[in-house]
């Protein structure tokens, strides 16, 4: 369930997501409908390392950082936090985010994954369902769950004997599209 609610020039969009199945709303599984391979070298990323970063936007539009631990369940991927957390403040202000994986060797070659879109508040059914979570042995109002609804995905892999930088990219309103080009 969506409602806008007016912050200034912006607006927020207050949701909850409670089913499992894919919404049209930018699930992961309309990212893997929609883009497979770019699906396929995101999961595998973001569980090579189970941490990424989340930025989100302060009460004053500025940009936070933040690690987190993705999680996928069923159609979705979530995230978590502490309820009492400056992310999960921002996110209740202003559900915009972007999801970075780490990077770990900036020579290594290993490719990135880079998420836009929102978080909504995952229902208690996808909060039970994610058996690895560790939010699991928290109550909701000590820790919460947030689904990633995705807008745009992008994965950038880097070959870096060819010095070839492939882009695949997908948009949830515009689809999938790939490039590369030489680097530096």
């Amino acid at each position: 369930m969506r409602d806008r609610k007016p912050i200034g020039l912006r607006y927020l969009v207050a949701c909850t997501v409670t089913t499992m199945s894919g919404s049209g709303s930018g699930t992961w599984r309309d990212l893997e409908l929609g883009a497979p391979e770019l699906a396929r070298l995101g999961a595998a990323r973001l569980g090579a390392q189970r941490v990424a970063m989340l930025g989100t936007l302060r009460r004053d539009s500025s940009p936070r950082i933040s690690p987190i631990e993705p999680y996928f369940v069923a159609d979705q991927l979530l995230i978590g936090a502490m309820a009492w957390s400056a992310k999960v403040h921002d996110l209740r202000r202003d559900t915009r985010c972007v999801l970075h994986s780490a990077v770990t060797d900036p020579d290594g070659g290993e490719g990135e994954l880079k998420l836009y879109g929102s978080a909504c508040e995952a229902g208690d059914d996808l909060r039970r369902e994610a058996a690895e979570a560790w939010w699991r042995a928290w109550p909701p109002e000590k820790a919460v769950a947030f689904c990633l609804q995705i807008d745009q995905a992008v994965f950038v892999e880097w070959n870096t004997r060819a010095s070839l930088m492939t882009v695949h990219r997908w948009l949830r309103l515009g689809g999938y599209s790939r490039s590369q080009r030489t680097y530096p």
